[in-house]
C-alpha cells in the first residue's frame, strides 16, 4: 500500500464517495401497508376477479359486482396485515445499535457510525469487532469467524494482503485494513440482492391456472353447442347472450383466493401460538407438499458451538498430563469458540502453574505458555496441526483426519492433535428421523469440507452420497445424496433451483447470510431464530424458539391447509360443471334455460360464502408428501359431476310433466344448492361423510344457506314461489343421491389407496 492511502481519506473525499456510492448499509424496503394491499391487487389472481367483475358491472349485476369487490379486498387486507405483522416483530428483533469503527480521517483516527464508511477508508480493527465492510488487510493477520458468510463454523486466518469480508466477527488478533467494498457491493449486499432475484412460484397461481383452464375447456365446447342448436333451430341469439356470460362468470374461482387466505390465516395464528412466525402465507400452503428439506449445517443442524470429540496421543504422556499440558495454553480470560471447547472437555485433577502466556497468534498459528515441570521451564503450544506439526518436523496428512484439529507440542515435540466437531442440536437426529417417516427427503447443504460434512450427515443418520459443489448439475432425480459440502452462497441458489427443476417441492432451512437467497427461491423457506436479519427477511417462515422440531408443526399446518384446499377445488370443479352441464343440456333437451338469471347469481353468491369458511374446517394428518394431482382431482370431481347432473336432469323431466316451468326452476335451484353443500361434505373426507364432523363455521354456513334458499322459495323473494312441503321433498331426494353418490367416492378412494400402497 502507498503511504498516502495508509494516511486516510480526507473529509471532501468520503463526501464525494458517499454521494456516488451510498452509506455503507444494505437498504431495507420500509413497510407500506397502501402499497402492500395494491401489490396483491395487481397479480394473477387477482387479475382474473377483475375479469369477472368487468362483465357483472357489463351484464348490470351490480350485488354480484360488489361481492367480487369485497372478495378481492379481503383476500389483500388479509395477506397485508399478515405481512405487516410479521415485519413488526422483525423490526423489533432487528437492533438498533449503530456501531462505531475507528477510521483514520485527514490524518487522524476518528470514531465514526460504520454506515458512514466509504471505499478507500482505512480502518483499525481488532479482536471482537464486527468487520463493518469488505476490507484488505493491511499488516497483521487476524482469526475470523466467517459463518454467517461461507457457512464453514471454524474460524480461519485472515493474512496480509487477503480479503475480510463485511459481517464476519474477528475471533482474535488486531490489524489495520483498507475498505475495498461497502453497502450492497459488499459480499453480504450481493447476497441481498440474489434474495431480490430469487422467487419461488407459488401454489394458489398454478392451481388457479389448471382449475380456471379444465372449466373454460367444457365452458368453450358448451357454448359451441349451445350455438350450434341455437342456429340449427333459428332461435334468437341475443337471448342467449346473459346466459353465455353466466356461464363464463360460473368458471371464474371467485372465492379461491379469499379461501385459501382464510385457511392459511387461521394455520398462521395456530403456528404463532407456538413461536413461529408466518411472513409469507403461501409458505404454509406450501408445507405439505414439501418432498425434500434442504438443511444449511452450521447454526441450523448445529448450535454454531464446538465440542471436543477426542485426542490422537502420539506420545507416552497419560491423558490426564496432556489434559494438563493443553489447559496451560487456553485463554481463560478472553476465551475463543476453541478454548471453550476445551476448557469444558478437559478437567484434571490438578493443574499446573504457568510462567508466562501468550494467547493465539493469527500470525503464527498458536498459542504458547512457557510452565514449570520438574523445576524444569518448558514451552507448550497449542494450534494448528499444519504449522505445529512442520515445527516439530512430524508432518500429519490433515486430509485424512476426520474433523477439525488443535495440535498441542511440547518443546518441539508433536503430543498429538485434539478432534474437534460441532455440537448438534439436541432434537436434530429426531426432527430428521420425523421427516424421513414422513417421506421427506433430506440433504445438508454446508461451506464445510467434504469430511466434516460426512461426520455430520453421519452424526444425524443420513445416508447417502457426500458430493461438493461441483457435482451440483450433474445431480439426477434418483441420486442419493445426503450432503452438499464446499457450497457458496450462489451454490446454494442453484441447488434450489436444480432440485426444482427436477420435480421436488423445496424446502429450505438456513441462518446465515450464505442462505438467504436459497430460503427466498424455495418453495418453503424455514430461518431459526438466531438466523441474520437478512436470512429472516427472505424466509417465508421463522422459528422464534431455538426448537427444529417446529419445522413438523408447520408441516402439520400445510396438511391442514392442502386437504381444506382439495375440497374447495374437488368441490368448485364439481358444482361448476354440474350447473354448465345442466343449463346446456335442458336447453338443448328441453328448448329453454332451465334456471333464471337470478337463481343463477343466487348460487354463485351462497355456494361461494360457504366455501370461503372452508379454512375453518376440521382435518386429518396425512404421513406423506402431498401433491396436487390435478388428475386425480378431476377423476373425482367427474364422477360426482356425471352422478349428480344425471340426476338432475331425471329430476327436471319429472317435473316439466308434473308442474309449471317456473315452480320447476325453482325446485331445481334448491336442487343445486343443495347437492352442493353435500359435495362439500362427501369431499372433505375420504369416508363416509357422516362419520367426520366439520367445523362450527361450516356447518353453520350449511344450514344458514339451506335456511336462506327455503326462505327465498316460500317466500317467492326473485324467485318463482313453491310450498314447504316441495322444499323438504326435495331436500330428502337430493339427501338419497348423496348416499348413493357417497358410496361411490369412498369405494374410488379406496381403490385408489391400495393402489398406492402397492406401488
Amino acid at each position: 500500500m502507498t503511504q498516502t492511502s495508509l494516511e486516510g481519506l480526507s473529509s471532501q473525499a468520503v463526501e464525494h464517495r458517499i454521494k456516488s456510492d451510498g452509506y455503507n448499509e444494505i437498504p431495507i424496503a420500509s413497510f407500506n401497508f397502501f402499497q402492500s394491499v395494491l401489490s396483491r391487487l395487481w397479480e394473477p389472481s387477482a387479475w382474473i376477479l377483475e375479469l369477472a367483475l368487468l362483465m357483472e358491472l357489463f351484464l348490470g349485476k351490480d350485488i354480484q359486482a360488489s361481492f367480487i369487490v369485497l372478495m378481492l379486498l379481503f383476500a389483500a387486507i388479509n395477506g397485508t396485515i399478515q405481512e405487516y405483522r410479521a415485519s413488526k416483530v422483525l423490526n423489533s428483533l432487528s437492533t438498533a445499535l449503530k456501531p462505531l469503527v475507528t477510521v483514520k480521517r485527514n490524518g487522524q483516527w476518528l470514531k465514526r457510525p460504520s454506515r458512514e464508511l466509504v471505499a478507500g477508508d482505512v480502518i483499525n480493527l481488532k479482536s471482537g469487532n464486527i468487520i463493518p465492510a469488505d476490507v484488505t488487510i493491511l499488516d497483521k493477520s487476524i482469526y475470523v469467524n466467517e459463518s454467517s458468510i461461507t457457512g464453514e463454523s471454524m474460524p480461519i486466518t485472515r493474512t496480509k494482503g487477503s480479503e475480510a469480508f463485511s459481517g464476519t466477527e474477528i475471533i482474535s488478533g488486531n490489524c489495520l485494513a483498507l475498505v475495498i467494498r461497502t453497502g450492497i457491493r459488499s459480499r453480504a449486499g450481493r447476497t441481498s440482492q440474489l434474495t431480490i432475484q430469487s422467487k419461488a412460484p407459488g401454489q394458489l397461481q398454478i392451481l388457479l391456472g389448471r382449475v380456471i383452464k379444465s372449466l373454460a375447456i367444457l365452458d368453450v365446447i358448451l357454448i359451441m353447442i349451445l350455438l350450434l342448436f341455437a342456429l340449427i333451430r333459428k332461435e334468437n341469439l341475443i337471448s342467449l347472450l346473459p346466459f353465455f356470460a353466466m356461464l363464463i362468470i360460473a368458471t371464474i374461482p371467485i372465492a379461491m383466493p379469499s379461501s385459501f387466505s382464510v385457511a392459511n390465516a387461521i394455520e398462521a395464528n395456530v403456528l404463532s401460538k407456538k413461536s413461529i412466525l408466518v411472513r409469507d402465507l403461501t409458505g404454509i400452503q406450501e408445507a405439505a407438499n414439501v418432498n425434500l428439506l434442504l438443511m444449511d449445517k452450521t447454526g441450523t443442524l448445529t448450535n454454531n458451538q464446538t465440542v471436543v470429540e477426542g485426542f490422537h496421543n502420539f506420545s507416552s504422556y497419560s491423558k490426564e498430563k496432556i489434559d494438563q499440558l493443553a489447559l496451560t495454553a487456553v485463554d481463560t480470560t478472553q476465551p475463543s469458540q476453541l478454548d471453550d471447547a476445551l476448557l469444558t472437555a478437559l478437567s484434571p485433577a490438578c493443574h499446573l502453574s504457568v510462567e508466562a502466556f501468550q494467547p493465539f497468534n493469527p500470525n503464527v498459528g498458536y498459542s504458547t505458555a512457557m510452565v514449570n515441570i520438574n523445576h524444569q521451564e518448558r514451552q507448550v503450544k497449542l494450534g494448528s496441526l499444519k504449522i505445529i506439526s512442520q515445527e516439530t518436523s512430524q508432518i500429519i496428512d490433515e486430509s485424512k483426519v476426520h474433523g477439525h484439529t488443535v495440535a498441542l507440542s511440547l518443546d518441539r515435540q508433536l503430543l498429538g492433535f485434539y478432534i474437534l466437531k460441532d455440537q448438534i442440536r439436541p432434537d436434530s437426529v429426531t426432527a430428521v428421523q420425523k421427516f424421513n417417516r414422513r417421506g421427506i427427503k433430506v440433504i445438508i447443504l454446508t461451506g464445510d469440507n467434504h469430511k466434516s460434512a460426512e461426520q455430520t450427515s453421519h452424526q444425524i443418520g443420513l445416508t447417502g452420497k457426500i458430493i461438493t459443489k461441483e457435482a451440483i448439475n450433474a445431480i439426477k432425480l434418483k441420486n442419493n445424496i445426503a450432503a452438499i459440502s464446499e457450497v457458496l452462497p450462489e451454490n446454494k441458489l442453484d441447488v434450489v433451483k436444480k432440485f426444482q427443476r427436477l420435480g421436488y417441492t423445496v424446502g429450505m432451512i438456513g441462518d446465515g447470510i450464505n442462505d438467504a437467497p436459497a430460503l427466498k427461491q424455495a418453495n418453503l423457506g424455514i430461518a431459526v431464530n438466531t438466523a441474520t436479519d437478512i436470512a429472516k427477511k427472505a424466509a417465508k417462515i421463522i422459528l422464534m424458539k431455538d426448537r427444529l422440531l417446529s419445522v413438523v408443526d408447520i408441516v402439520d399446518s400445510g396438511h391442514r391447509v392442502y386437504q381444506r384446499m382439495m375440497t374447495w377445488t374437488i368441490t368448485k370443479l364439481v358444482r361448476t360443471a354440474e350447473l354448465t352441464l345442466l343449463l346446456t343440456l335442458g336447453y338443448i333437451f328441453f328448448r329453454f334455460m332451465p334456471l333464471s338469471l337470478n337463481e343463477l347469481v343466487l348460487i354463485a353468491i351462497l355456494n361461494d360464502l360457504v366455501t370461503l369458511v372452508l379454512g375453518t374446517d376440521n382435518t386429518t394428518i396425512t404421513y406423506h408428501p402431498e401433491n396436487w394431482n390435478f388428475k386425480k382431482m378431476i377423476g373425482q370431481a367427474s364422477i360426482l359431476t356425471i352422478g349428480w347432473t344425471a340426476s338432475a336432469l331425471f329430476i327436471l323431466t319429472i317435473l316439466i310433466k308434473n308442474t309449471t316451468i317456473s315452480k320447476a326452476s325453482t325446485l331445481l335451484f334448491v336442487f343445486l344448492i343443495a347437492s352442493a353443500m353435500l359435495t362439500i361434505l362427501m369431499t372433505r373426507t375420504t369416508q363416509p361423510f357422516w362419520l367426520s364432523l366439520p367445523s362450527f363455521a361450516v356447518c353453520f354456513s350449511i344450514i344458514f344457506n339451506l335456511i336462506i334458499v327455503s326462505a327465498l322459495a316460500v317466500l317467492g323473494l326473485g324467485i318463482p314461489q313453491i310450498s314447504i312441503l316441495s322444499i323438504i321433498n326435495m331436500l330428502l331426494i337430493t339427501l338419497s343421491i348423496s348416499l348413493i353418490l357417497d358410496m361411490i367416492h369412498v369405494w374410488i378412494n379406496k381403490y385408489a389407496r391400495k393402489k398406492v400402497n402397492h406401488n
